[in-house]
């Protein structure tokens, strides 16, 4: 065998496998990211069977037994089987996403394609009545089925699917009405090329060119494998962006980081792994015990390059004039400090304080806007404090100024602004910031008979200073965190918003609510749940579980809503007795806020928990509400669809 006839074959091999790897790390993607879009799943499907077809290829290559080669070429027909009717599927998904929905006739024709599929995967399996028996050629290393009677059906039975689906496609694209959405339509058209190209068994047709030209028919392979890798990507990505709420620039940027860390690492590795086993014996000195060895090593590099050079290309190629805006936010999230990040700092502060005043104890406490302590740190026997109700707040404190000998009050007050006070057995120093407003103390269980010299005076100085620093920059961020907590519903309707124009006239949930707003129309409807535009309004009225209900509540349509509510909130209360408990926490929001109306203060001190807090757990138990509401108009459907 030739040395370019090698490596055609080695060349067409590493392209096999890295379709192979690309179509199931792409399916992987779909089914992690945006599942709950119709044109998705269908992608999926469709991923799914085209994953099967190209990782059947492979396993054919690494096999030389007659037996094993065909039983995975047999196998491949689960996949080249279904191609023609996920493809058509995933059309017909499309052409509903743009506004026209199958009356009945189009779903029920891809049903029975469907068992016309499986019809032949059967038949390939089984029999010899679709593909016969392979055909094994040494000189061009291309085995293949020989097609059977049968075989012709199937080709009717591919075009015709193809055709259909091609129409759906072209009346896809007519309906936009937009240059935004016929560009991606248009991308998804000529993309769409890839699925059929990469999957329909021409070697059952063309066998006999193949022995006749190797090198033209490994050269077409090469050329075809290349192109379907490409529409194949450019399908997906035009996919990536059906049914999710999220910038552009996001969903570019995730789908970059997956193909890098999936389908570029592994095909990377794969192809190390065939050129060396290829290649590798002809080298003089070679082991195969390195074969590991390098592909460890090619793993490695190819994560180190990825780490530095994926962030930079993300910015060139994504975020444009929104570029020193996203760093901005990616800035603020690699540097903010977590309240666990705080609660380690502030640790290792006391735990500087004890060493350097030779102390077995301290504590720090961080007082709220009310003056109440509103959390607490700890090392020694200090951490009991708390627990035992010992400090009270701020207010209510109690301590006498200390005096030291070696000290003058002029150092003291230079050192300690905020002075040195006695409580009990220890000495507590407030911690002001630039307001001389005091978020805290810092306590250090004192010496009984060795006062304070002045370079301890000045290392307390020093840490206190910074814990000072950071309670008040711990205040600050939580200011920020409970701006966010109101605002990020509003940027997720406003999102949801902007997804649901892409296409203007798909057919919402149920034909009437779109399922991905219910959250936020439940959040709507329960701050006007005694009266207001927001509840008499809501698009939720259209539910059926809604309309059923107004029978029940004499023709008024608030009543019968504010009961379905209160029907759903009742649906996530824990049972037994009613306590304050965690267990409790979702319900309780849910009561007191708004069924009860009380305000957000309030709610924060009945549940000892603070606003932020407060305003992170309202959204979790709004969207466990708009879920129960979901499952009871999916019940009602159901229950309408059997009568």
């Amino acid at each position: 065998m030739s040395p370019f006839l090698t490596g055609f074959i080695t060349l067409s091999q590493i392209l096999v496998a890295g379709i192979g790897i690309t179509a199931v790390s792409l399916l992987l993607y779909a089914l992690t990211f945006n599942l709950r879009d119709r044109v998705a799943r269908a992608f999926a499907l469709l991923l799914a069977f085209i994953s099967i077809v190209y990782l059947c290829d492979v396993l054919v290559t690494a096999f030389s037994t007659p037996e094993m080669i065909t039983l995975f070429l047999r196998g491949q027909w689960l996949g080249i089987a279904f191609v023609p009717v996920s493809y058509l599927h995933f059309s017909d998904a499309l052409l509903a996403t743009t506004g026209q929905p199958s009356r009945g006739r189009r779903r029920i024709a891809i049903r029975i394609l469907y068992i016309t599929g499986l019809v032949f995967f059967i038949a390939a399996l089984f029999s010899d009545v679709l593909v016969g028996a392979v055909v094994l050629e040494a000189d061009t290393r291309a085995p293949h089925l020989r097609a059977g009677p049968l075989f012709v059906a199937f080709i009717a039975y591919f075009v015709g699917a193809l055709i259909w689906a091609g129409w759906n496609f072209w009346r896809a694209y007519q309906r936009c009405q937009t240059s935004t959405t016929r560009r991606r339509m248009l991308y998804l058209m000529v993309s769409a090329a890839a699925p059929p190209l990469g999957t329909f068994p021409f070697l059952l047709l063309a066998g006999q060119t193949a022995a006749l030209h190797p090198l033209l028919f490994w050269l077409l392979a090469i050329l075809t494998n290349l192109v379907v890798a490409v529409l194949l990507l450019v399908l997906a990505y035009t996919v990536a962006y059906f049914g999710v709420a999220l910038p552009d620039r996001v969903v570019k940027a995730r789908f970059f980081q997956w193909l890098l860390r999936g389908p570029v690492v592994v095909s990377t590795v794969a192809a190390v792994y065939l050129l060396v086993s290829q290649y590798g014996p002809r080298v003089p000195g070679y082991d195969a015990r390195m074969l590991p060895i390098l592909l460890i090593a090619t793993l490695l590099m190819v994560q180190y390059v990825i780490t530095l050079v994926r962030l930079p290309i993300e910015r060139a190629l994504f975020y444009g004039a929104d570029r020193r805006e996203i760093r901005r936010l990616q800035t603020l999230e690699e540097r903010l400090l977590t309240t666990r990040d705080l609660q380690q700092f502030f640790e290792s502060v006391l735990a500087a304080v004890c060493d350097a005043l030779r102390s077995p104890s301290a504590f720090l406490v961080a007082f709220g806007p009310d003056g109440r302590i509103d959390d607490e740190v700890a090392v020694g026997s200090a951490s009991e404090l708390r627990v035992r109700g010992e400090l009270p707040p701020l207010s209510e404190l109690r301590a006498a100024p200390v005096n030291l000998p070696e000290v003058n009050e002029t150092t003291l007050e230079a050192l300690l602004p905020g002075g040195l006070f006695a409580w009990g057995n220890y000495w507590l120093v407030p911690l002001r910031g630039e307001m001389e407003e005091v978020f805290g103390l810092l306590g250090v269980q004192s010496r009984e008979r060795a006062p304070l010299t002045l370079d301890e005076l000045t290392t307390l100085s020093r840490l206190c200073a910074r814990a000072a620093v950071a309670l008040e920059d711990r205040r600050l961020q939580r200011d920020v965190f409970t701006a966010l907590d109101q605002l990020l519903p509003e940027i997720e309707t406003v999102q949801r918003l902007r997804a649901s124009t892409t296409f203007p006239n798909a057919p919402n949930w149920d034909g009437d609510v779109n399922l991905a707003e219910v959250p936020q129309m439940v959040r709507d409807a329960l701050k006007d749940f005694w009266g207001g535009p927001r509840l008499t309004e809501s698009p939720l009225l259209r539910l059926r579980v809604v309309q059923n209900a107004i029978d029940r509540h004499d023709g008024n349509a608030a009543n019968a809503l504010r009961a379905v509510l209160n029907e759903a909130v009742e649906k996530i209360k824990p049972e037994g007795q009613r306590k304050t408990t965690t267990e409790w926490l979702l319900y309780n929001i849910l009561e007191m806020k708004f069924l009860q109306g009380e305000r957000v203060r309030d709610v924060a001190t009945r549940l000892a928990v603070s606003e932020a807090d407060l305003y992170r757990k309202q959204r979790v138990a709004l969207e466990k509400v708009a879920s129960v509401i979901i499952e009871m108009e999916q019940a009602a459907n159901r229950e309408e669809t059997a009568l």
